[in-house]
């Protein structure tokens, strides 16, 4: 006997349904649906699938008898409810749908349809928890008393444009992995019968609102808890059984298991003896484990390999599925009401505004050096300000002249909700760290949701901050003034994430100058220093494994300007009438501070914590040369290569006559006093 199968959703899920689809002989696998057709192309190609269709619809042409919804949650009932009128068996991904109700929905069409409903609870199908299972059963840890649950998660990184639908809603997390902690406690300790869950948000995580998660879990033979973590690492998903003989734990990513019995010894001896024998079988077990995951015997995921085919042995005898569709009711009744409660949580929390009146001044970044040092100038002068800011922050949620949106900068409906209603944006705000979707999403993404929502709303001044870093180092003429004429970095690729992502901003910024009528003033100022930024490494020195290697010895003069100092330009750049349109050049050319002064001055803040070296330039080169010839061999990106230590050395002399006379700028402290003031507030903490 045959199946004809159709998958429906071609998202991360799917690759490991198709393969285990693939490795049954009594399976056909006759499409795939999605609407975005170049994934689900790309997945048929990858499978020798030949059916490709944009919906459940149109697959119906390639009369499926069986389908598997791969979809969001959000999509389940409709999808499986309408495959059953055609006709067709249903495997639905976990959870089986949102809501008790879309659970009873799908549940009555099975019933109505005479078909298989069946929910993919695939951890509680790991090869390892079958095992656990079996142990259990046996009797060999005596009568169950608790099982514990711990899994930790780290989301594809986000990278920009629409905020993907689960980050928008406080309970996803509990609904994607409390899932799985909710079906393996039941497992061991019979059905649920009481769920208290308790969650927070830490702020590590900008995207996963609640990225803390506890639950305790009453069940009919004992209780339970589970915990999931966004920020705890190292990486684990585990389980502690607990009885009167023994105690169990299970590595599901590592498909390993260890018994530590109760012996007839004194307690130290016992305690000892366990975990030696433990210890002693994670080493047989673990290079067990990956000998079977390097052959092929061992599958990713593999809880979802056996229960895919489970279902269709199970539906091949005619049999009742191996997870019957009660059972993922019973998982959405406790997850819904989690949810629900969180989702309203999140609501309230973004809603939060402690601001008396409406701001008409809006600070992107304020959470960072430049930002804040703003943010504090603008609040002593008694002005109400808007801020975005993706984390949670306690010291401003009570502020009155604080306003408070919460969202990223690469979400287009966040940046539109704090820019509604203001006059006066200070574009502060970009990524500085992170690979190229967090450069991505918080530089290019930011600065284009920025400069559209402005338009849109008609913002009266945009003034954004740029970069020195986006002009060209490599080819500058040594000894000639630099001005705002000054060529841009002609090979961006070359330098690194953050100088392609500025560059790009910065052009998105100009573009909208010349073509949609914005009233933009561009200030790149060199590198911005004050208290906190010790730690970030001047101009001419690579960082490198934790330390600071300087190029030459240490005299060559840099681009600095005094944070204080960018704040003044900030507000001259919003308050004058002429100077809309202009890019301004902001590096302190009065008081030269030389790599040496800066790094003394460092060392002073860090202590033993900074450790610099001094490498003469063309040993650098060389090493430069030979990293970029590796690269070349291997295909991999190194942080040196001889185009970036050219572009390391400090640009300069800067010529900024423009800021002194068209913004009225100078710098009011200076780069030496600066540095004077930060060394000596450390000291007196």
């Amino acid at each position: 006997m045959t199946f004809r199968v159709g998958v429906v959703g071609a998202g991360y899920v799917s690759s490991y349904h198709l393969r285990a689809l693939k490795s049954l002989r009594c399976v056909d696998v006759v499409g795939i649906a999605d609407p975005d057709a170049a994934r689900a192309e790309q997945l048929a190609q990858r499978f020798n699938v030949t059916g490709v269709y944009p919906s459940l619809e149109a697959l119906a042409d390639a009369q499926p008898e069986v389908v598997h919804i791969l979809t969001p949650p959000a999509l389940h009932r409709e999808l499986a409810v309408r495959a059953m009128e055609m006709g067709c068996h249903v495997l639905v991904e976990k959870p089986m749908a949102e809501r008790v109700e879309e659970c009873d929905t799908m549940i009555t069409a099975a019933k109505a349809h005479g078909r298989v409903l069946s929910v993919n609870h695939s951890a509680r199908m790991d090869p390892v928890v079958l095992r656990a299972l079996d142990l259990v059963g046996s009797g060999a840890l005596g009568e169950i008393l608790t099982a514990h649950f711990f899994r930790n998660s780290d989301y594809p990184p986000y990278a920009g444009g629409p905020l993907p639908p689960p980050y928008r809603r406080g309970g996803y997390p509990f609904e994607d992995l409390g899932a799985h902690g909710l079906y393996l406690l039941e497992a061991f300790l019979g059905a649920l019968k009481h769920v208290e869950v308790r969650y927070r948000s830490t702020g590590r995580n900008p995207h996963v609102f609640f990225d803390e998660w506890h639950a305790s879990v009453a069940c009919e033979r004992g209780a339970g808890a589970l915990y999931l973590s966004w920020n705890a690492r190292p990486m684990q998903n585990e389980l502690v059984i607990h009885g009167t003989r023994a105690m169990m734990s299970v590595d599901c990513y590592l498909q390993t298991l260890s018994l530590q019995r109760a012996l007839p010894a004194p307690k130290p001896v016992q305690r000892m003896a366990g975990t030696a024998l433990a210890a002693l079988g994670s080493l047989y077990q673990v290079p067990r484990s990956a000998v079977k995951f390097a052959t092929g015997r061992l599958t990713p995921n593999p809880g979802i390999h056996v229960s895919v085919r489970r279902f269709y042995e199970a539906l091949a005898k005619g049999e009742p599925p191996p997870i019957p569709a009660d059972e993922g009711r019973r998982i959405v009744f406790w997850i819904e009401q989690a949810g629900r409660q969180a989702d309203a949580d999140k609501a309230r929390a973004l809603a939060s505004s402690s601001a008396a009146q409406q701001p008409r001044t809006l600070i992107t970044g304020a959470s960072g050096l430049l930002g804040g040092a703003l943010l504090r100038r603008l609040r002593e002068r008694g002005t109400t300000v808007r801020v975005l800011l993706r984390r949670p922050a306690p010291e401003l949620a009570t502020d009155p002249q604080v306003e408070v949106v919460y969202g990223d900068l690469g979400d287009p409906e966040a940046v539109d909700r704090a820019v509604r209603g203001v006059d006066l944006v200070y574009h502060v705000g970009s990524a500085m760290r992170g690979g190229k979707a967090a450069f991505d999403a918080g530089t290019i993404w930011g600065t284009k949701n920025v400069v559209s929502a402005c338009v849109r709303h008609g913002v009266k001044r945009l003034v954004y901050v740029s970069s020195v870093i986006l002009l060209d180092h490599a080819g500058r003429s040594p000894g000639t003034p630099i001005d705002e004429t000054h060529a841009l970095e002609p090979k961006a690729e070359l330098r690194g994430f953050y100088t392609q992502a500025k560059l790009e901003a910065e052009r998105m910024v100009k573009d909208a100058i010349a073509r949609q009528g914005l009233q933009a003033v561009i200030l790149r100022p060199g590198q911005i220093f004050g208290r906190g930024s010790e730690k970030v490494a001047p101009a001419g020195t690579i960082a490198l494994g934790g330390r600071w290697i300087v190029v030459g010895n240490g005299e060559l003069p840099l681009p600095m300007v005094y944070v204080e100092d960018v704040v003044d330009a900030l507000l001259l750049a919003a308050e004058r009438n002429d100077v809309c349109g202009l890019t301004f050049h902001l590096v302190d050319t009065t008081e030269t501070l030389t790599q040496n002064d800066y790094l003394n001055a460092c060392r002073r803040l860090n202590g033993s914590k900074l450790r610099v070296s001094y490498l003469p330039g063309p040993v650098l080169m060389a090493a430069a040369i030979l990293a970029g010839l590796v690269s070349r061999v291997m295909g991999i990106a190194l942080p040196l290569s001889p185009y970036r230590l050219r572009s390391s050395r400090p640009l300069g002399p800067f010529d900024c006559r423009a800021a002194r006379e068209r913004l009225g700028w100078t710098p009011r402290i200076g780069a030496r006093q600066g540095l004077e003031r930060i060394v000596a507030g450390e000291r007196a903490c």
